[in-house]
C-alpha cells in the first residue's frame, strides 16, 4: 500500500493536500524578494502543512484509496463475472433469495467502511517500512520472486484455511459468520458480502505474510489484486467438473458446495488443506444445484 500512497501523492494528493490545508507562505515584501526568494514561496504556496510523512495525512488518505480501491475492484471484476460468468438460470433455484442480488451489494457496501477502518493499521505500518516489502529484484534473486508467488499463495491458503474453520465453530459462526452463509446459491457480487469482522479476519494472512518474509512490493500489489478477483470468481455457483485440475485446485465448483453443505471446502486456492484437515469434498455433477433447477422445470 506504501507504493499506491506515493502513486497516489505523486498525481494527485499532493495538490489536494496543499489546497485543504496550504501551507503558509505569504510575501512579506515583493518588490524586495529576489526570483529564487520568488520561487522558494510558490513552491511553498504549493505544498500542504501537512507533510507526506505525518500520519494523520497518510491515515486519511490511505482511508480513501482504500475505500475507492476496494469498491473498483469489487463492482469491476464482480460485475463482469456476472455479466460473462454466472450462469442465471441459478437465479431459479429455491434457495436463491428475492432481490438477492441487491441483498448481496448492499451487504458488501457496509462492511466496506469497517473492513476499511481494521485493515488500516496493517497499511499504516506497512507505509512506516516496518513491512519487508522490498524494490530490487536483485536483492533476493529471480529465483526467490518466483518461488515467492506459490509460496505467498501456499502460506495465505493455508491461513485462510484456519481462520475459516474457526469461524464455523457456533459461537462464532452465529454471530459473525452466518451472515456471509445467508447466500446459499452466491452470485459474483455475493464475494465480499460479509459480517465485516468476518472478511476482515479472512484477510489477516495477506497482511500477515509481507511482515514475516520478503516479497516484491509491485508482486505484492499485483497479487492483492489477483486474491479479489478470486475471490469474487469463486462465488459464482459454477458446478463444472471433470477438468484436470480440480483435484488440486479449489475453484468455483468447490466453494459451490461450501455455500450448499457449510462444513467442507474451506480453503480458498487449493484442496490440500481440506484434504489434510477431513474436510473436503469433490465435486460431482452429482451435486449440481441446476438440477434442483431442472427438476422444477
Amino acid at each position: 500500500m506504501d507504493l499506491v500512497l506515493n502513486l497516489a501523492d505523486d498525481y494527485l494528493l499532493d495538490k489536494v493536500w496543499a489546497r485543504l490545508l496550504p501551507l503558509n507562505g505569504h510575501l512579506s515584501n515583493a518588490a524586495s524578494l529576489s526570483t529564487s526568494a520568488n520561487f522558494t514561496s510558490i513552491t511553498h504556496l504549493q505544498q500542504s502543512a501537512w507533510p507526506r510523512d505525518y500520519i494523520p495525512r497518510q491515515v486519511l488518505s490511505l482511508s480513501v484509496i482504500t475505500l475507492t480501491g476496494i469498491h473498483i475492484l469489487y463492482f469491476l471484476f464482480a460485475w463482469l463475472s456476472y455479466k460473462f460468468i454466472f450462469n442465471h438460470e441459478m437465479m431459479r433455484h429455491p434457495r436463491f433469495l428475492e432481490n438477492q442480488v441487491k441483498l448481496e451489494i448492499q451487504c458488501s457496501l457496509r462492511a466496506f467502511p469497517v473492513m476499511t477502518l481494521l485493515t488500516l493499521p496493517w497499511f499504516q505500518a506497512e507505509v512506516m517500512g516496518y513491512s519487508q516489502l522490498y524494490d530490487n529484484v536483485e536483492e533476493y534473486g529471480w529465483t526467490y520472486l518466483a518461488l515467492s508467488v506459490p509460496f505467498f499463495l501456499l502460506f495465505t491458503d493455508y491461513g485462510i484455511y484456519w481462520a475459516h474453520r474457526l469461524l464455523h465453530l457456533p459461537t462464532l459462526y452465529r454471530t459473525l459468520h452466518k451472515p456471509h452463509h445467508k447466500w446459499i446459491i452466491p452470485t459474483p457480487f455475493a464475494s465480499h458480502a460479509f459480517h465485516p469482522v468476518d472478511g476482515y479476519l479472512q484477510s489477516v494472512p495477506y497482511h500477515l505474510f509481507i511482515f514475516i518474509f520478503p516479497l516484491h512490493r509491485w508482486l505484492y500489489l499485483g497479487l492483492f489484486v489477483f486474491v479479489n478477483f478470486w475471490t469474487i470468481i469463486i462465488h459464482d455457483s459454477d458446478m463444472v467438473t471433470g477438468h484436470a485440475l480440480e483435484k488440486v485446485i479449489n475453484g468455483p465448483a468447490h466453494h459451490t458446495l461450501h455455500h450448499l453443505y457449510f462444513t467442507v471446502n474451506y480453503a480458498q486456492y487449493f484442496t490440500w488443506a481440506d484434504r489434510v484437515g477431513g474436510s473436503y469434498r469433490h465435486p460431482e455433477s452429482s451435486l449440481d444445484p441446476m438440477l434442483e433447477i431442472k427438476k422444477q422445470s
